[in-house]
């Protein structure tokens, strides 16, 4: 390139920040600048991506527009300065220069990202030297987030710095023009992974491409296998086997609660369910999520997939290895879709080592294919579904998602939440990002709790931040609490669960200010130090004041955790609590076969032992659930939930009417507070299920009911207050009638509702809503000076 130091020349800094390391932006540019006759450097710096460009006046005017317009399919930009620089004379070229270490990295690391067209089609080429090789990818794809030591990206800082290139690989790496341009995972099969096969013990039965031919023949024959993924194992059987299903379920103790199927293509999908143009998107797009689908009636996979619901999740393959696995099983099986779930017992994080899976999954897995590319951080996959509305509802936010972060209003210091109990997810802040964890799980065990401690560890690595304090919820017992109370680096705020769901909505729409909030889900510990769990709230995301202004009836939980695994004991609570004490065994479902336990709940009752009050809108679904006959006992959380609204005739012609859920004073605090009497509504249930009304109607009216009495409760709230926005949160809002009826029913009374669309309305949101306080509550001095109570 010539010397472009002339009369005309103009020397540009720009300075680039987001996500803009292992997504080709570096070889993005340099091609750009090549194209435009522009000599200078691209190099990574603390700073961000540093680029200076050096060419005529118009040829830098026009790299600046290009640089933001053309981007990469992966990259994203957050920030841009740019500064005008003396020329440089004698400068010949433009160079891609050596990362620089520093500390406070200003870019983001990219979530892992399905495999391109343009790598299918080498793999799927015979002549090409990565026909089938399962690890095959470029600047536009492949693993990322999950091999990602630490930053610069480059590939001495990746799990693939032990595979050093080889001499094709390195021309491909170096050559500007080509799309594996410093490309840090860039292997083949000379140079790059490998594959095998094991059984239980794990003895070698076969390696490279004879290891994926003989994994399809064991699922064709109805084996489980453990297969090492991206984010960690998955157990794998043939989804159309009702065998191979139930044995799954059995070994991995797994019952009831849905799994996901893998098909290859979107034609196999639409045999499997219905799809809308928003869920193709979502199942075709990089991210590749498990997208929740309404299952076709004759639909051929095994009946225990999902028996529960008429929705199934579904995925479409998005690594390499995916894609050569249905490669050999076409022929085997009459239609190919694999059940993939995580590779874990039930409660334990998912598998991401060789021998660390051969030891756990042992007992689950026939066969195990393992390999060589070592996993730094443990991702679930994603699941999501499309509401009605066309935007998307996250289960779960994880591979493919995390560490995008979300976005907050104004720059403050780093702050750690440190999630709830359950679904737990951390989240540490920096500036005006909020970086969210992938899903860790419930910490009910010290294998869950070192997963939190691996993510929070490579979190702030990652992202070269210290935060100055953490939050953690009100409830003593909680190992995170525990946790918070024994570390001395860190001072220690606290928030209480629902209000931390509130303030997770609001910092996703970066609302400011005033308002209010429907909290609605199984328990969080309360302020007052009873169960919580239907709440009405008003907040402040600016003065952080907060207030408990309404909530469900209490009613008492016979047995505490007993009564949530057992919800017939609920049920038979909120008889009591509406004055119904008989027994009537052909009115209670559970009386046939819990005839002494029921006689010992109502003496429970009657003497208020162990009987916590709950204010629960979980529970109280539950306990129709229950009431009705459709679930007594429960296998996982929110079972007898989900069959209730599966129940639902939502025949909307037939005009239906939701039972009556007046507004009452508390009795907690009558002149402050006000009760959503679910009793009310609990007793009408009770009135037509006694007179035979079909369990479909009930359900429905059921659940009219509930949430023309939540939109009542905020309406008059919203009028006492004179704030009209409404943050809907908590795991209720996963049913679908609640997340499609409760928002509109707030609009046509004038409330302006604020739904969750980046994380899940569950517990995971909770790490969000923590720090986006605890950075406000740093701000205001509480950490010197706490408020007074």
């Amino acid at each position: 390139m010539p010397d472009s130091a002339t009369k005309d020349t103009a020397r540009r800094r720009f300075t680039v920040t987001g996500q803009v390391q292992g997504v080709g932006f570096r070889p993005f540019v340099f091609r750009l600048a090549h194209e435009l006759g522009l000599t200078g450097s691209v190099r990574n710096t603390p700073e961000g991506v540093a680029v200076e460009v050096q060419g005529t006046s118009e040829a830098v005017e026009a790299f600046g527009r290009d640089l933001q317009g053309k981007l990469p399919p992966l990259a994203r930009i957050v920030g841009l300065t740019q500064q005008e620089l003396e020329t440089e004379a004698g400068e010949q070229e433009f160079r891609i220069l050596a990362s620089t270490a520093g500390h406070g990295h200003q870019v983001l690391i990219s979530p892992d990202t399905a495999t391109c067209a343009d790598c299918l089609a080498d793999m799927r080429d015979p002549s090409n030297r990565r026909h089938l090789y399962p690890f095959t990818n470029c600047t536009n794809c492949g693993p990322r987030y999950t091999i990602t030591r630490s930053i610069p990206y480059d590939r001495a800082t990746t799990s693939m710095a032990c595979f050093p290139l080889c001499d094709a690989c390195r021309a491909e790496y170096e050559n500007p023009l080509d799309r594996r341009f410093h490309a840090q995972p860039n292997a083949c099969p000379e140079c790059g992974p490998k594959v095998w096969l094991t059984d239980r013990e794990g003895r070698t039965m076969a390696k490279h491409g004879e290891a994926m031919v003989r994994l399809a023949e064991a699922l064709a024959d109805g084996l489980v296998c453990a297969v090492k993924g991206l984010g960690g194992f998955h157990l794998a059987c043939d989804a159309t086997s009702a065998t191979a299903v139930a044995a799954l379920r059995e070994r991995k103790n797994r019952r009831g609660k849905p799994l996901a199927v893998m098909v290859p293509d979107l034609d196999t999908a639409r045999r499997l369910a219905e799809i809308n143009s928003e869920e193709e998107r979502w199942l075709t797009g990089k991210e590749r999520p498990i997208v929740l689908l309404r299952r076709r009636p004759n639909s051929p996979l095994a009946a225990d997939i999902s028996p529960d619901t008429r929705f199934i999740g579904v995925m479409l393959p998005y690594t390499p290895l995916h894609h050569v696995l249905f490669h050999h099983l076409q022929g085997r099986v009459d239609l190919p879709a694999l059940v993939m779930t995580s590779g874990n017992f039930s409660s334990e994080p998912i598998s991401i080592g060789n021998r660390e899976a051969l030891r756990r999954l042992a007992e689950i897995a026939d066969l195990f294919l393992l390999h060589d590319r070592d996993i730094l951080i443990r991702t679930d996959d994603s699941v999501l579904r499309v509401l009605p509305t066309g935007k998307p509802q996250f289960l779960r936010r994880a591979r493919g998602f995390t560490p995008t972060p979300i976005f907050l209003t104004g720059k403050s210091p780093s702050v750690l939440g440190l999630g709830p109990e359950l679904k737990n997810t951390l989240c540490v802040t920096k500036d005006d990002q909020a970086f969210v964890s992938q899903h860790i799980g419930d910490m009910e065990n010290l294998e869950t709790l070192g997963f939190h401690h691996e993510i929070r560890q490579h979190l702030v690595t990652i992202l070269q931040t210290s935060p100055v304090a953490l939050v953690r919820d009100l409830h003593p017992d909680y190992l995170t609490t525990a946790y918070a109370l024994e570390q001395r680096e860190l001072p220690v705020l606290t928030l209480q669960h629902h209000f931390a769901h509130a303030f997770a909505v609001l910092a996703e729409h970066r609302h400011q200010g005033p308002a209010l909030a429907l909290a609605l889900d199984g328990t969080g510990f309360g302020e007052d130090g009873t169960l919580w769990g239907g709440e009405a709230l008003f907040v402040d995301t600016q003065t952080l004041k907060r207030k408990r202004l309404g909530h469900f009836t209490p009613a008492p939980l016979p047995g505490g955790e007993a009564a949530i695994r057992e919800p017939w004991r609920i049920a038979q609570a909120y008889l009591w609590a509406c004055g119904i004490t008989t027994p009537n065994k052909k009115q209670w479902p559970w009386i046939a076969e819990h005839a002494q336990a029921s006689a010992f709940v109502a003496r429970m009752l009657e003497r208020d032992v162990n009987c916590p009050r709950s204010t629960s809108c979980g529970r109280l679904f539950d306990a129709v659930s229950a009431l009705l006959g459709l679930k007594l006992k429960i296998d996982y959380e929110g079972q007898a939930a989900i069959v209730l609204e599966q129940a639902q005739d939502q025949n909307d012609k037939a005009g239906f009417e939701g039972y009556p859920c007046p507004l009452l004073p508390s009795p907690l605090a009558p002149d402050e507070s006000t009760m959503l009497d679910t009793l009310t509504l609990f007793r009408a249930v009770h009135e037509d299920f006694q007179a035979g009304v079909p369990t479909g109607i009930i359900s429905r009216r059921f659940h009219l009911g509930l949430i023309e009495g939540l939109a009542e409760l905020a309406s008059a709230l919203a009028e006492r207050t004179g704030v009209r926005t409404v943050a809907l949160s908590g795991g209720v809002m996963l049913n679908l009638t609640m997340a499609t009826l409760l928002p509109e029913a707030l609009a046509r009374r004038g409330l302006v509702p604020l739904s969750h669309e980046q994380l899940p309305p569950g517990d995971a949101c909770i790490s969000l809503g923590q720090a986006a306080w605890g950075r406000r509550a740093v701000e205001l001095g509480w950490l010197r000076h706490p408020p007074q109570a």
